[in-house]
């Protein structure tokens, strides 16, 4: 897998968020916004949004997840953008993201749009 094929420019937008009890699309609009917002700011084109319902800590157990690393593999994005890291798997299951993020470092660049995680650099090799 290389971002070199589709440049890092070319970026896919993943969420993944838990539904609110009053709002429950909230937590997912706020996650795209702010990819898009991330993704202008940085001069990456999101080339795709793929979405998973909350509640599998395990990201290959995902459909989504799944999506975004045949993308990855097929070398048609260089960049990956997530809310926060615990998107990827929660907190709970440390390891499992842990995981995902060392696969993802070997060919993209992985980015945080939530604002304490945006201004920095994300997660490069």
């Amino acid at each position: 897998m290389t971002a070199a094929r589709a440049g890092l420019s070319a970026a896919v937008l993943y969420v993944c968020a838990e539904r609110g009890s009053i709002l429950p699309t909230l937590a997912a609009e706020r996650a795209e916004s702010e990819g898009r917002a991330l993704a202008a700011a940085r001069g990456l084109t999101i080339t795709e949004l793929i979405t998973d319902p909350y509640g599998e800590p395990d990201p290959l157990r995902r459909d989504g997840w799944t999506r975004v690393r045949a993308l990855v593999e097929a070398g048609r994005v260089g960049t990956v953008i997530v809310r926060w890291p615990a998107v990827i798997a929660p907190d709970t299951a440390h390891d499992l993201r842990h995981r995902e993020i060392r696969w993802l470092l070997h060919g993209v660049q992985l980015r945080y749009s939530w604002q304490p995680f945006a201004a920095g650099d994300g997660e490069t090799k």
